[in-house]
C-alpha cells in the first residue's frame, strides 16, 4: 500500500508531506495506481521548483518508493502559490484513494 502523509502547520497550511511504499494493484511497470500517485507527485514537486520557486529539501529512496519533502520559508507570494500546489496535490491524490483505497492511504496532521 502506498501511504501519503501530508503535514499541516497549526494554520492548516502544509509544510510537506511523506509518501511511502507501493500500491501493488498490478505488477511493476503496469500498476495505474503507482503511476498515478507517481505522476501528482513528482508534478507538485516540479510545480514547487518551477512555479513557486519555493525553498524546499526533498529526500527520496526510489527502491523503497519513498519520497520526502520539506516546505522552508519563502516570500509570501511563492508560500501562496506553493499552497495552491499543494492542496491540488492533496486534491488528486484524495481521487485516486477514493476509486483505490485499497492500494492508497492519505493522512493528514501536523
Amino acid at each position: 500500500m502506498i501511504r501519503v502523509r501530508v503535514r499541516r502547520d497549526e494554520a492548516g497550511r502544509i509544510t510537506g508531506f511523506t509518501v511511502q511504499g507501493h500500491a501493488g494493484f498490478a505488477e511493476a511497470g503496469r500498476d495505474i495506481v503507482c503511476a498515478g500517485v507517481t505522476a501528482v507527485v513528482f508534478t507538485a514537486l516540479l510545480g514547487l521548483r518551477s512555479v513557486a520557486r519555493i525553498p524546499h529539501a526533498v529526500r527520496q529512496e526510489d527502491r523503497e518508493g519513498y519520497v520526502d519533502c520539506r516546505l522552508e520559508p519563502g516570500t509570501p507570494e511563492a508560500e501562496r502559490t506553493a499552497q495552491a500546489i499543494l492542496e491540488t496535490m492533496v486534491l488528486g491524490l484524495r481521487d485516486i484513494e477514493k476509486d483505490y483505497g485499497g492500494y492508497v492511504r492519505v493522512t493528514e496532521g501536523g
